[in-house]
């Protein structure tokens, strides 16, 4: 991994350093295809930057041969996507710093239904709007074991969604807080726990709805974090009534 960062980070120096250098000798229409060219270059390596290893998925092979499955990497968003780290190294293109990831569309970009973040040691759910979501740590639990009826899941999974943008506010503040219901407390940010199992209800609204089980397999050296996951169910895409706003007249 850190011999991917270099290349990243050389890659990017390269395309920075270098225009005038392509500008000089090179016409416009060749730039753009050097321009091409490294963008899929450097597209390739971040892919390789953001993927579990080999060993990873060996010792997830069980679970990533059962359907709506998979194991990816989440970089810490404080190193990789804050402006500061941005400004002086830029090592990822890709929005949101790969600190983020959409189980409904599969996706580290940041803005397609984001689900999942970590952040400073913590995970997070509900980043725009009226999204939100639950999560709830169940401890040292396969996740074959976790279904729609297991304990703290079986309140996620018949969980119904509000019709209106004010009660989506609400239940919004409401998980932001903490809300203990059956001796479980839901909240949309828990402490990232290697070897915890955890269940995620994440709704974005005219977008998606999922239901994933999850497992943090382990930290790697840099501060990110190697997830299992199951999805458990998807919803139909949530939609709200919003507030008519009452015209004014201007004279």
């Amino acid at each position: 991994m850190k011999r991917t960062l270099a290349l990243l980070s050389a890659i990017g120096i390269t395309l920075i350093l270098g225009h005038s250098t392509y500008s000089q000798t090179l016409s416009r229409g060749e730039i753009r295809k050097q321009i091409e060219l490294k963008r899929a270059e450097l597209q390739a390596l971040e892919e390789q930057f953001l993927s579990p290893t080999e060993a990873d998925r060996e010792a997830s092979a069980t679970l990533l041969s059962q359907p709506d499955s998979g194991i990816l990497r989440l970089l810490p968003r404080e190193t990789f996507d804050s402006e500061v780290y941005r400004k002086v190294t830029k090592t990822l293109t890709l929005r949101g710093g790969g600190a983020y990831y959409s189980f409904a569309r599969l996706t580290h970009e940041y803005g397609y239904g984001s689900d999942l973040e970590l952040n400073s040691g913590y995970l997070s759910v509900g980043f725009a709007g009226c999204d939100y979501g639950m999560l709830l740590k169940l401890g040292p639990v396969q996740l074959a074991d976790v279904t729609v009826e297991y304990p703290g899941v079986k309140y996620l999974a018949t969980y119904e969604t509000p019709a209106s943008e004010p009660e989506a506010r609400i239940e919004q503040r409401r998980f932001m807080a903490g809300s203990e219901i059956d001796g479980a407390i839901f909240k949309t940010r828990v402490p990232l726990e290697a070897d915890s199992s955890y269940i995620l209800r994440s709704i974005n609204f005219e977008m998606s709805d999922v239901l994933v089980a999850f497992q943090v397999v382990r930290k790697d050296d840099d501060g990110s974090a190697i997830i299992a996951w199951r999805l458990l169910k998807k919803y139909g895409k949530p939609t709200l009534t919003r507030p008519k706003i009452a015209e004014s007249i201007i004279r």
